[in-house]
């Protein structure tokens, strides 16, 4: 982990040693959630295909036909209602998203307790430095909304607006009513800690734990570094397809967490859950894939399955696209060292699911029928939609045998806050099975 951390932080500061500490700001640009232009959607057999079939472009992101042919088979279910109990595969579920009553607090409910406090990176030493990049106020992401790619490479967008900075971040750690001081607890780890879409969180576990359908649980919402996607300090910790982030999780957060929150927490990988949406949705799967010594559990709504890495990795060049699919580019010889020779290799691009063995993980994952499709306009690159990654998760996932539920959700956007609200009791009560219940 040592060799990886200093091979990362060497990348990172190469790619952005040559910025100039203030750069001109860039018009603010909105989000493209259509074809880029100059993209191929045409082609199958060319580099960097588009495939638009079975997508309805009068809305924006454009709506997504469940019964596409390039997407799995599913299971429609009577609008309102969701999979039964410990069901496994995939489920089509909506248009209607109504609250499940869990997420509501009841007055002869136990409530849980919660404590917060803030870190920052300079008490880290996996983040520290941070990364900022320089964007419009009140314009997220405008800088690299009108970047470039390398030539012949649309997968490799160039990011001169970003540099190292300071990041803080607020930490909530949720403790069970009736937690016993000095045993151990299984917890979850929710990356975006303090979003919107975990506002119901608490109330749902105060719940869940009296109806015993899930474990009395820790629950940390960790905040994110800040902004947003390539060359940001969130995207450097989320959309990076490697172990670091899970190390900085173990090594820096929990700790702090059991000293400022008094708890003691499993070491068990069974009683370890992590939890995410959008970018840290992949950041949650990465854990556990990753570090399976540590996770086991997973839940995601919206994960970024798609080519958001950053800085640019040549082992890796389609980021979390590669979990499920091939680098959509042409395929180019890669050269390893072998004896102290540069010798040719197998070429790049063998997903990393289809090509490992099955992993101990157990994944909840869901995504709507109207959620992203190539929000930037800039990298056209053939693995920036984010309904068909889930697609494609669920085909691979079910050919290596993996305990997984994918929820395709009709009416819903990019982490629908309604279909998060309909969803995330089962969702914990389906992760959480077969783990015991006092």
């Amino acid at each position: 982990m040592r060799n990886e951390l200093a091979a990362a932080t060497a990348a990172l500061m190469s790619a952005v040693s040559f910025m100039p500490a203030a750069m001109a700001q860039a018009p603010c640009v909105t989000q493209n959630m259509a074809v880029p232009p100059n993209a191929n959607s045409s082609d199958k057999a060319a580099p960097f295909f588009i495939d638009p079939a079975g997508l309805d472009f009068k809305t924006a992101p454009p709506t997504r036909d469940p019964m596409n042919p390039n997407y799995p088979k599913a299971t429609e279910l009577a609008d309102g209602t969701l999979p039964p109990a410990g069901a496994e595969g995939n489920f089509i579920i909506g248009p209607t998203h109504n609250p499940a009553p869990e997420t509501i607090a009841k007055e002869d409910v136990a409530k849980g307790t919660v404590t917060s406090f803030i870190f920052s990176s300079k008490d880290s030493v996996i983040y520290n430095p941070g990364l900022i990049r320089d964007d419009v106020a009140g314009c997220g992401n405008s800088s690299i909304m009108i970047t470039t790619t390398a030539p012949g490479d649309k997968s490799n967008m160039l990011v001169t607006t970003s540099h190292p900075g300071i990041w803080s971040r607020t930490i909530e750690v949720y403790v069970p009513a009736n937690y016993v001081r000095g045993t151990e607890a299984p917890f979850i780890v929710l990356g975006d800690g303090g979003s919107g879409a975990w506002k119901d969180m608490n109330t749902t576990l105060d719940n869940l734990i009296a109806q015993k359908r899930v474990p009395p649980m820790v629950s940390i919402q960790v905040g994110n570094g800040g902004q947003d996607a390539q060359g940001a300090q969130r995207g450097r910790e989320y959309d990076t397809v490697s172990g670091i982030y899970a190390e900085f999780i173990e090594r820096e957060v929990l700790p702090l967490v059991e000293q400022n929150a008094g708890v003691k927490l499993t070491k068990n990988p069974e009683g370890r859950a992590t939890m995410g949406l959008s970018s840290s949705g992949t950041a949650a799967f990465t854990m556990a894939w990753f570090r399976p010594d540590l996770y086991h559990r997973v839940l995601a709504y919206s994960p970024t399955m798609t080519n958001q890495q950053w800085p640019y990795n040549p082992a890796l060049r389609g980021g979390a696209w590669e979990y499920h699919s091939a680098w959509t580019g042409t395929a180019t010889a890669n050269l390893i060292v072998k004896a102290g020779v540069l010798t040719p290799s197998d070429p790049p691009g063998v997903p990393l699911i289809p090509a490992s063995p099955t992993k101990p993980i157990r994944y909840w994952f869901e995504m709507g029928d109207q959620d992203l499709f190539y929000p930037n306009p800039t990298i056209p690159d053939g693995m920036h939609d984010w309904t068909m990654s889930a697609a494609l998760m669920a085909k691979v996932l079910a050919d290596k045998g993996y305990h997984y539920q994918y929820l395709f959700a009709r009416n819903a956007k990019h982490v629908d806050r309604p279909t998060v609200s309909q969803t995330l009791p089962s969702a914990l009560e389906w992760l959480w099975k077969g783990y015991p219940i006092p």
